[in-house]
């Protein structure tokens, strides 16, 4: 059966999520129709640019770089400190509402997601009517835009929702491939690095359709395994379905393969505390607490590493499980672009399992005991 895959792209979340509720507490400047970014401070200037709007675009803004640098570009630039407290709570109400739909959603990322709509449709004149009523619905009831992506795979419907934006519907089916996917530059398929993208210039290979039609010998001569992924992918080759929650009897997991590379730790805490807040709720909702949290990651080139460490209590604490995360992170990692990031707990219990008392627990009862006898 060939499935209907939605891709779901909020448009610059972050700047649209903070403009959105800037307007709902009685701002009159809309920080998308400015050049204006998100990140850092207005008058220190530091820290980098996480989210940027059109016009900041038109000025060679580029999410990542430093603020500072984002003002030399463009000295009347507005900025706006994130609020990732307020960005989890938007894309929890995004998610609850195509919830509603189906609940066939892998989130991907806290402000995109794949949807497999294909028993959906059934209730539907076309795929449009239903993309166009998701759209014009998240428009009118959440206040910002979305893209969507339309294809039978999550890699073609991940390559339609990045066609113009913003606020757009585009479909990539197979029979659209050689029109509207092989003629953008090698640099716009998805996976396709800097340094893969330079390799493969090497070989004369500019486009996305040079790489569909060349030698798969030659390119993984150059690129290993990952140019193989390259040529498939820019074939429309995309073996992946969607997964929702990582649940199983032994762990919860969630996992999020990051739209951008991402290279700073001030980019990588606010997606472990996503992560670790979804396996939180999770657990609450399966009752169980967990004595061990690890990270796992991989880097630009796929290489993938775990971490892993022993809880003193078993917890399904979201606090909790977030520092332990960001410093099992920390430990971890190299300090290299990272493209997927995911947060797992394991040995599971019920919440209402009798926890064994440390030593430091015994001491603080014996001494509660004590000022209650002096009482």
């Amino acid at each position: 059966m060939t499935h209907v895959i939605f891709h779901i792209d909020v448009n610059s979340a972050f700047l649209s999520w903070t403009a959105v509720e800037q307007l709902k507490n009685g701002e009159k400047q809309d920080l998308r129709k400015i050049p204006s970014i998100i990140g850092g401070d207005q008058k220190s200037r530091h820290g980098v640019v996480l989210a940027k709007s059109i016009l900041a675009k038109k000025y060679g803004i580029r999410t990542g770089e430093p603020v500072a640098n984002a003002f030399r570009k463009c000295p009347n630039l507005v900025t706006a400190a994130p609020d990732y407290q307020m960005y989890r709570d938007k894309s929890r109400q995004l998610m609850e509402y195509l919830g509603t739909f189906t609940d066939k959603i892998e989130q991907f990322s806290i402000d995109e997601c794949y949807i497999d709509m294909t028993e959906v449709l059934k209730g539907y004149s076309s795929l449009m009517d239903l993309a166009l009523e998701i759209k014009n619905t998240v428009k009118s009831r959440f206040g910002f835009t979305v893209n969507i992506g339309i294809s039978t795979n999550k890699l073609l419907a991940k390559m339609a929702s990045d066609f113009e934006k913003p606020d757009k519907i585009h479909t990539l089916f197979p029979h659209e491939i050689s029109e509207k996917m092989w003629p953008l530059p090698i640099s716009e398929l998805y996976m396709a690095g800097h340094s893969s993208v330079e390799a493969l210039k090497k070989l004369e290979i500019q486009t996305i359709g040079d790489l569909a039609k060349a030698d798969i010998d030659l390119v993984m001569l150059h690129l290993k395994n990952h140019g193989k992924v390259l040529w498939e992918y820019a074939n429309g080759i995309d073996r992946s379905h969607i997964q929702a929650e990582q649940v199983d009897a032994k762990g919860v997991g969630k996992s999020i393969t990051l739209s951008s590379d991402a290279e700073t730790l001030e980019e990588i805490y606010p997606i472990l505390d996503v992560l670790s807040k979804g396996v939180a709720s999770r657990m609450e909702k399966l009752e169980k607490k967990a004595s061990m949290v690890s990270v796992e990651i991989k880097y630009h080139d796929f290489r993938k590493f775990s971490h892993q460490k022993q809880l003193q209590k078993a917890t399904n604490d979201q606090r909790i499980l977030y520092q332990e995360a960001c410093r099992l992170f920390e430990e971890i990692w190299t300090g290299e672009p990272i493209r997927l990031v995911g947060v797992r707990t394991a040995k599971l219990c019920h919440i209402s399992t009798p926890e064994q008392i440390s030593l430091f627990d015994v001491g603080v009862i014996n001494t509660r005991n004590e000022k209650e006898q002096k009482k």
